[in-house]
Formats: structure tokens, C-alpha cells, sequence
């Protein structure tokens, strides 16, 4: 396998995993969140699961075996209630527009522009949770947030 599509199927899979996790935690904070941002969740779960799936096709495009999902997460905090779900939301957007940020920095062509595309939507989504943006979002080293760009499993 060429350096380059290596490198290409590392950062294919880093973001797949991301986005297990990110499948995950919005299950979390479905099951906390307040009726009226209960649709804005169920918006984020789909398109994280439609990323899902399209970087599981584009790591089997290049060979490899798509990461399986962990059977479950830890997660950065407890989520007891809306305020928190809603705290939860960001943080998982924030951690995926990271991983979206190394596969940005990794390939070239149409998976840049799908990456690109990708760190926007997420670092949207964070600033609509968050009601705040960051100057560089997912840059971790250029933020002030010292969270872990990929979750945890």
C-alpha cells in the first residue's frame, strides 16, 4: 500500500471511529434532552450516522476493514439532565471536528472537500449547542478547550 493511501486509510479510520462515538453519545443525549431540542438531536444522530457509513464504504473502497464501534463509550462527564445532554452535544462535535481536521490535513481531492465539509457541519452544530464559537474549530492546540480531539473508548 502507497504512503499516501495509508496515511489516507489512518485518518479514514480515525474518523470513522469518531463518528461511532459520536453515534453513541447522541443516544445519550437523545435520552436527556429537553422536548424542544429533541429534533436538533435527532438531526445530529442521522447525520453522524449517514458520515458513519459513508467512511465505512470509503475505507472498504481503499482495502481496508472498516473499525468496528465499541460496544460502548466513556463518557467525558455525567449526563443527568437536559443542561448536560446539551454540554454533551458540543463536546462530541467539537471532538469530531478535530478528527475531521487531521483527515482535512491527510488526503487531498473529493476526501478533503467531503472532510472540510464534514468540520464544518460539526463545528456548526457545536456553535448552534454551545451558543459560542472558537476561533479555529477543531485545532484543539488553537482553542482554549484542552478535551481529547477523538473520544474515548
Amino acid at each position: 500500500m502507497s504512503e499516501s493511501k495509508d496515511g489516507d486509510l489512518k485518518a479514514l479510520q480515525a474518523a470513522l471511529a469518531a463518528e461511532h462515538a459520536a453515534v453513541y453519545g447522541y443516544g445519550v443525549v437523545g435520552g436527556r434532552i429537553d422536548e424542544g431540542r429533541r429534533t436538533e438531536a435527532r438531526a445530529a444522530y442521522d447525520a453522524h450516522r449517514a458520515r458513519r457509513d459513508a467512511l465505512a464504504r470509503a475505507v472498504r473502497d481503499l482495502g481496508g476493514t472498516p473499525v468496528a464501534a465499541a460496544a460502548g463509550y466513556a463518557l467525558p462527564f455525567a449526563v443527568p439532565d437536559s443542561t448536560a445532554a446539551v454540554r454533551l452535544a458540543a463536546e462530541l462535535e467539537d471532538r469530531v471536528a478535530g478528527v475531521y481536521s487531521d483527515l482535512v490535513r491527510a488526503t487531498e481531492g473529493e476526501r478533503r472537500r467531503t472532510a472540510a465539509e464534514a468540520l464544518r457541519e460539526a463545528a456548526v452544530r457545536a456553535v448552534r449547542w454551545r451558543g459560542e464559537s472558537v476561533a479555529f474549530p477543531g485545532l484543539a492546540e488553537r482553542t482554549t478547550a484542552t478535551a481529547s480531539a477523538t473520544p474515548t473508548a
